[in-house]
């Protein structure tokens, strides 16, 4: 798989925020990318070395609009500890 197409886009919220003062940086994943895959893309896209990554399957949510009821699409996360030293500059 292409890195562009594995790597959606980062997610910054409060508390991935909080995860980069540990080395950790949170990134939207393709739901069929493995671990070994969103590292490579990691690794090749910023130029880092990746340590770990975790994933979580992130399910959507529940939305109405006006009468019709319906929910937001389920996608998948990906945190990623860099190694020692290594920075993405996200924010």
């Amino acid at each position: 798989m292409d890195p562009r197409v594995v790597i959606k886009s980062p997610v910054i919220t409060e508390k991935g925020t909080d995860l980069q003062k540990e080395n950790k940086y949170c990134f939207a994943v393709d739901r069929r990318a493995n671990k070994i895959q969103i590292k490579k893309a990691v690794e090749e896209i910023f130029k880092v070395k990746a340590v770990k990554v975790n994933t979580v399957k992130m399910h959507g949510k529940k939305k109405r609009v006006r009468h019709r009821e319906g929910k937001t699409p389920d996608w998948k996360k990906a945190i990623v500890t860099l190694r020692e030293g290594d920075k993405i500059g996200l924010v």
